[in-house]
């Protein structure tokens, strides 16, 4: 059964809803400074996604017809503040850690983003539909890339400090 634009805006509303509550709740619960405001960080940016796609659904529901994302930009300063955090964070956390668990479902989150934002927008005839579903796709492949390279990271540490390498 083919999906429609609303049931896919429904998805995604629901998959930034679920974001959210995760980013808060780690952040919420970590010991680590660094990664509290990371996770506070993705939480922010994700709650704005749920007030763009509302924005979105609200107008195509009345409209039946999806607005330009045309100036609508993910903010280049988080990108840098999450870099900086993130080589804070690898120093105050280890990679058998709750923010290290954390992280890696979080990369299950970006990931399903991805997925489903990235064939939207294969999918979408209406070009502000496109646009839209692309923008989101590579808002939520800058937090895949982030969190994958940290996770890396995160695990050399550990096999370099438990001396894992077989020679």
């Amino acid at each position: 059964m083919a999906r429609t634009a609303t049931d896919i805006l429904k998805e995604a509303i629901l998959l930034e809803r679920r974001g959210k509550a995760f980013y808060s709740t780690v952040a919420e619960k970590s010991d680590s400074e660094s990664a509290k405001k990371i996770f506070e960080m993705m939480a922010d940016e994700e709650d704005a996604h749920i007030r763009f796609l509302s924005e979105q659904f609200k107008h195509y529901e009345n409209h039946h017809e999806f607005l330009s994302p045309e100036g609508v930009e993910e903010p280049a300063e988080d990108e840098v503040a999450l870099r900086v955090l993130s080589d804070q964070m690898k120093k105050e956390i280890n990679a058998a850690s709750f923010e290290a668990a954390a992280i890696s479902a979080a990369i299950d989150f970006e990931d399903r983003a991805v997925k489903i934002y990235a064939s939207r927008a294969e999918e979408a005839i209406d070009p502000n539909e496109k646009a839209l579903y692309q923008m989101l796709a590579k808002w939520e492949m800058g937090h895949q890339k982030m969190l994958h390279e940290l996770n890396e990271e995160l695990k050399a540490d550990i096999w370099n400090d438990n001396s894992f390498w077989p020679f």
